[in-house]
């Protein structure tokens, strides 16, 4: 099952009065060698897939992953997204923050992990795009 979404949107105050500034990603980005890991609910024993497409646009943190059934979160994965779950949450750590205002402005963010989750801390940060692909054998 193919995935896709914004993460992150840019200059958008989060429940927890975070706001990501673009490019808060960039290093990270540039320093990952591994795929990012897909995960439920941010619970690492339900990891269901990988973000294989994930870029800073103009928007926010965009990417584009897969929900792969040999992993133990994919199933729980998918029955969540039939019942609709589409927010997306990221797992990450700040690097470089300052307070202005009551609000955290998160400049470098070290990005470990995107979940799926029901209750995202941006409302915003959603899925647009679920697809189950029919693979040849």
């Amino acid at each position: 099952m193919i995935v896709e979404g914004y993460a992150a949107l840019f200059g958008v105050e989060d429940q927890m009065r975070d706001i990501v500034r673009a490019g808060a990603f960039a290093a990270s980005l540039q320093r990952r060698s591994e795929p990012l890991p897909l995960l439920l609910e941010h619970e690492p024993r339900l990891l269901a897939g990988s973000w294989s497409d994930v870029r800073e646009d103009g928007r926010g943190l965009w990417l584009r992953g897969e929900v792969r059934d040999d992993l133990p979160g994919a199933a729980r994965t998918k029955q969540a997204l039939a019942r609709g779950v589409d927010g997306l949450s990221i797992g990450f750590v700040p690097l470089v923050a300052h307070r202005a205002g009551g609000v955290r402005v998160l400049s470098e963010i070290e990005l470990l992990e995107v979940s799926i989750v029901a209750h995202p801390m941006q409302p915003l940060a959603r899925l647009n795009f679920a697809r189950d692909l029919a693979r040849a054998a």
